[in-house]
């Protein structure tokens, strides 16, 4: 399919023009015109370009692109190398921010509903990007940690009783702790996040509602992994999701 197709259906279902972000959204960088092969990973990192040049690919679809807000601008040192690996190789780079967190079907957050069943109840939040709902009858704390240590294969940071139930729950993916007081407003047991600040253990602590910091990119590789299985599926095109490996 040719480059300008796909950024056109990708801009009218992700809908970024909704989106106050801290980077700009869609073909951040222009490749070949035709796009046969995609790789897709959770950020335009060195490591993710160098296997998508080894896969041959001809766009790069990530979720934490470049020319964030506040950046250095200048064309040099590790941005010199990532920008001249793209430009090198022809390769577009795609990257959806907010958009991709917030998606209703596709998106990180309802990707982590999907995978633990957390039925989402509304929205809050700048832009209504998080999610609350409820969880399954008879849920402890330290069970429903254990359930997204394996499901993420991370070993997530748990504020709050292990023996404690949870009914109501809140979460957002990736560095989203400055929603937890309003996660707190929405009357949940429990918020998950991909971070946590040193105040959020206080606040935790005191207003009694459990947090678990289940990992930013831990928690953010699932939407865009959603992204390329879709166009895969509808456009046909070869997408590749390539899961470089981080701690945080």
């Amino acid at each position: 399919m040719k480059r300008e197709e796909l950024v056109k259906y990708l801009d009218g279902l992700l809908e970024p023009g909704k989106f106050r972000d801290y980077c700009p959204n869609g073909l951040q960088v222009e490749g070949r015109d035709d796009v046969v092969r995609i790789v897709a990973g959770v950020t335009a990192s060195q490591a993710l370009l160098d296997a998508a040049v080894a896969c041959q690919a001809d766009a790069v679809l990530v979720h934490h692109g470049y020319f964030w807000k506040g950046e250095d601008g200048r064309v040099v040192g590790m941005r010199k190398q990532r920008l001249g690996t793209l430009l090198r190789h022809e390769m577009s780079l795609i990257a959806y921010h907010l958009p991709l967190d917030a998606h209703p079907v596709l998106g990180n957050n309802a990707q982590l509903a999907k995978m633990f069943n957390w039925q989402p109840e509304g929205y809050f939040g700048e832009q209504d990007i998080a999610w609350f709902g409820r969880v399954g009858e008879n849920t402890l704390l330290g069970d429903l940690a254990q359930q997204i240590e394996k499901t993420l294969q991370r070993v997530p940071l748990v504020i709050g009783d292990a023996s404690r139930p949870v009914r109501r729950i809140a979460w957002c993916s990736g560095g989203a702790q400055g929603y937890f007081e309003q996660a707190i407003a929405q009357g949940v047991d429990l918020y998950v996040s991909g971070e946590i600040s040193e105040q959020t253990v206080h606040l935790a602590r005191e207003s009694g509602v459990a947090y678990i910091a289940a990992g930013h990119h831990a928690t953010e590789r699932y939407g865009v992994k959603a992204l390329a299985e879709h166009l895969a599926e509808q456009f046909g095109v070869s997408c590749e999701f390539v899961d470089v490996a981080n701690p945080v």
